[in-house]
């Protein structure tokens, strides 16, 4: 059977070429100097017919293409222009044969012929000894049917200038290193449709391309990775296709945007369909191949389907060429009218070289049709004149006719190639591919009859530039862009979360505090804020938090310093006052040298109000709590022992001789002051090396500031530290109750007990304010606090002794408090 098969396709192609049957020369031939070829679509297979031996298709037996055959008009009407050149291509003259080129796989004998040499193939010939029937050809129409005769061609270096053929694995000058095309590859049509998309804010697209060629597809699917674009539905069209059900799965995905990468023939078929199922209200993309289809848009409710917009090359007028095809149709139409019976009978001699009802079209018809691919077939032929122009080494005047051209000497050439034609350059780069210049076009279906406007335009040189007049785009919704989103864009704030396959599918969420999203990184996630920033709920970016602690040039800050300075020369004042009257009564009464050592650790106590003020540092830190807590507690046990001395001389010495002389005799006050201060000095030097105070950034009390603050360090060792203070606050006012009944001079229970009142209620205040309130301004009560306590002993405990001692002289003397201590006695043993 396979053999049967071979031996049948072997004999078509013989029966065509080896024995050179004549054929119609009407339109098809044309004799030159050099032989050009050309394969056009003169018919389009409407139709699946099953073939099962391996025969050759015979175009003539399905549907005429008007489009190919103007096409073939474009390349005679090149041809007839260059001969009749007197520059371009001086005493040479061009000829050429076209193919009709219906399929993509079963006609392999308009090839066969061109790369015959004298009606034969001689493989493996070397290529300076190669010397095929044409020189160059140009064509076919279609991606598939060029990439199934292309290695025949290319194995040569025979240049194949295309107009039609726009897969971008042509591209690869490894597999096709003689195809040139004068149409930018799918690879710039692609990414010029996604960049429209990307224009107007679509993300919920269908993507219907050709079941033979999915080159579109595969390109799309592979460029929109990463542009937010998601394919909603694909599939690629063929004559089998249920086009009703395709547009109803479409419909039923809520998909506007349709983007339509395939043939005329498809497409007509899908935009009948539309219109037959009432589809409405989308937005078709044309291709390049049917942007400029001249039958779509007088179809009878075209308009309601949508907004139909066009990708196509911008469209250059061909000066001469309306003339050229009145000439021919009349010249045509006059030889039409004697046509014969051997003419029908030579059909199948002519081998795809037969157009019956093509001789039927006027004119009118073949100028009217869709001239995409009008310049693009012009600039194919021109760029094979001007490569056989400098082979030749031709100037103004003539060209050297007697040079040997072979194809891979004009192909050399072509590569080198830069004129312009007709206002546009002409040039390729690396991989024969043309300078990228595209146009955006509107079907108005709204007037009659309809037009094509255009409305942007897309060009690529050293980078790419879309452009699209948004005010000429007159959408059939009221003049808004439609809607293709599978959801709603989410609003500032607010972040994505997925809902099924697709990424563009999803819900939204508000960002909580501190967070932020970034739709131009990822719309995805609420990141979270650094350390140092803020951000409210619903936020697209974080602001930077404030730092805040108390500065030294505040106003609050200001008050507290300057008391503390008022307070530490008040102290040395007394200090002084003390020590110049050191033996008097009053200050022998007040403790003596005791109220020097007092009156020093309140001067040293109330340095370390200075220490909150400014940046907190860990030394700041440090000396602001252990110089207060050390030095005022030492302050608070004389207070103490000062209390239990005078109890101790009034009433216990008489009740506890024996106690009374060892507490006399071992100095008891100082070994007292000192045990205590050691205890407490341990205490401190613990609290500060277990677990130190250190310097924290409070970010969590406000969100829009850091406060720095000084952490108390371990709780444990500072509930020591602050117990030990206290308790022997509490000793004092015991001792101070017990001697509230004393002779006035010595009876110092009112002042030591208002002032530690005064400490302790100022004490609770601020640990109340601090676990209630967080402010920098707690820092500064806190300063407030060592001030108050050591203002509540200057003023309860030395100031009455200085009013004495400056103001009342006279109670400043041994007889005076004598005479007290005379009155209490008395009354005592009355009681």
């Amino acid at each position: 059977m396979l053999l049967s098969s071979i031996y049948t396709f072997l004999l078509c192609f013989t029966n065509c070429f080896f024995f050179k049957v004549s054929c119609s020369t009407s339109e098809f031939r044309l004799e030159g100097d050099y032989l050009l070829g050309g394969l056009f679509a003169l018919h389009e297979i409407d139709r699946v017919t099953p073939v099962f031996t391996p025969e050759t298709t015979e175009c003539v037996w399905h549907s005429t293409s008007k489009s190919g055959y103007q096409m073939m008009q474009v390349m005679r009407f090149a041809v007839e222009e260059i001969n009749n050149s007197t520059t371009l291509l001086p005493n040479v003259s061009l000829g050429y044969e076209i193919f009709d080129q219906c399929s993509n796989t079963r006609n392999f004998h308009s090839v066969l012929s061109f790369i015959s040499k004298n009606g034969s193939i001689k493989p493996k010939e070397k290529l300076n000894n190669y010397q095929p029937k044409v020189i160059a050809l140009t064509g076919p129409y279609g991606s598939s049917r060029a990439i199934t005769v292309a290695p025949l061609i290319t194995m040569d270096l025979i240049p194949m200038v295309n107009y039609g053929a726009s897969s971008y694995v042509l591209s690869d000058k490894l597999w096709y290193p003689s195809y040139v095309r004068t149409i930018p590859s799918n690879k710039n049509l692609i990414k010029m449709i996604i960049h429209i998309i990307q224009w107007f804010g679509w993300n919920w697209v269908a993507f219907l391309g050709n079941q033979q060629d999915l080159d579109g597809l595969n390109l799309f699917n592979k460029y929109i990775r990463n542009t937010g674009i998601c394919l909603a539905y694909q599939e690629g069209l063929s004559l089998n296709t249920n086009y009703s059900q395709t547009l109803k799965k479409i419909d039923e995905l809520n998909i506007n945007v349709i983007v339509m990468f395939t043939w005329p023939q498809y497409a007509t078929k899908m935009i009948k369909a539309a219109i037959a199922n009432n589809i409405q209200d989308k937005v078709w993309i044309a291709s390049q191949h049917w942007a400029m289809n001249k039958q779509l848009p007088t179809e009878p409710g075209i308009g309601k389907i949508g907004t139909i917009i066009g990708i196509t090359e911008k469209l250059l007028s061909l000066p001469g060429f309306n003339e050229f095809v009145y000439k021919a149709r009349g010249t045509t139409d006059d030889g039409h009218n004697d046509r014969a019976e051997s003419e029908v009978q030579g059909r199948n001699k002519t081998c795809n070289q037969v157009c019956d009802h093509c001789s039927l079209l006027t004119a009118e018809e073949i100028i009217n049709e869709n001239p995409t691919h009008s310049f693009a077939i012009y600039a194919a032929i021109y760029t094979i004149a001007h490569g056989l122009h400098k082979v030749l080494q031709c100037d103004m005047t003539e060209c050297h006719k007697n040079t040997l051209v072979k194809p891979y000497m004009l192909l050399g050439e072509i590569k080198k190639l830069d004129f312009l034609l007709n206002g546009r350059q002409i040039k390729y780069d690396d991989h024969f591919d043309p300078t990228i210049s595209f146009a955006v076009v509107l079907w108005r279906t709204d007037v009659n009859p309809p037009q094509f406007e255009m409305v942007g335009s897309y060009e690529k040189h050293q980078e790419i530039k879309l452009t699209i007049n948004n005010s000429l785009l007159l959408w059939h919704n009221n003049g808004s862009v439609p809607f293709s989103n599978c959801s709603a864009e989410c609003k500032a704030g607010y972040s994505r979360k997925p809902e099924g396959f697709h990424s563009c599918c999803f819900s939204c969420e508000k960002c909580p505090p501190n967070t932020y999203v970034n739709f131009s990184g990822d719309p995805y996630t609420c990141f979270p804020c650094e350390e140092n920033e803020w951000s409210d709920e619903g936020s697209t970016t974080c602001k930077t938090r404030s730092v805040v602690y108390p500065e030294f040039t505040e106003i609050p800050s200001i008050i507290v310093m300057f008391s503390a300075a008022c307070l530490i020369i008040l102290l040395i004042a007394v200090f002084w006052l003390f020590a110049y009257n050191y033996n008097t009564p009053v200050v022998k009464s007040a403790g003596g040298s005791m109220c020097l050592l007092m009156l020093t650790s309140l001067i040293l106590s109330i340095i370390s109000v200075f220490f909150f003020f400014g940046k907190p540092t860990f030394v700041f830190c440090l000396l602001r709590n252990a110089i207060f807590d050390f030095f005022f507690t030492v302050c608070i046990s004389c207070l103490t022992v000062r209390s239990f001395q005078i109890v101790c001389v009034f009433k216990m010495a008489a009740q506890f001789p024996k106690v009374y002389s060892l507490w006399v005799k071992h100095n008891g006050q100082w070994l007292f002051i000192a045990f205590s201060s050691f205890i407490h000095l341990i205490s401190c030097v613990i609290w500060m090396t277990v677990d130190p105070v250190k310097v924290i950034a409070d970010s969590w009390t406000f969100k829009d500031q850091i406060m720095l603050i000084c952490e108390m360090g371990n709780t444990i060792t500072f509930t020591i530290v602050l117990f030990i203070s206290w308790f022997l606050g509490f000793l004092c006012l015991l001792f101070s109750y017990m001697g509230r009944d004393l002779p006035k001079n010595y009876n110092e229970a009112k002042s030591i007990t208002f002032s530690l009142i005064l400490y302790y209620l100022t004490w609770i205040a601020y640990f109340t304010a601090s676990l209630t309130t967080k402010s920098k301004y707690i820092i500064i009560f806190n300063a407030v606090a060592h001030i108050t306590s050591i203002n509540g002993i200057l003023f309860s405990y030395f100031i009455p002794k200085s009013y004495v001692i400056i103001f009342q002289p006279q109670k400043n003397t041994p007889a005076y408090f004598q005479t007290s201590i005379q009155n209490y006695t008395q009354t005592i043993s009355r009681s």
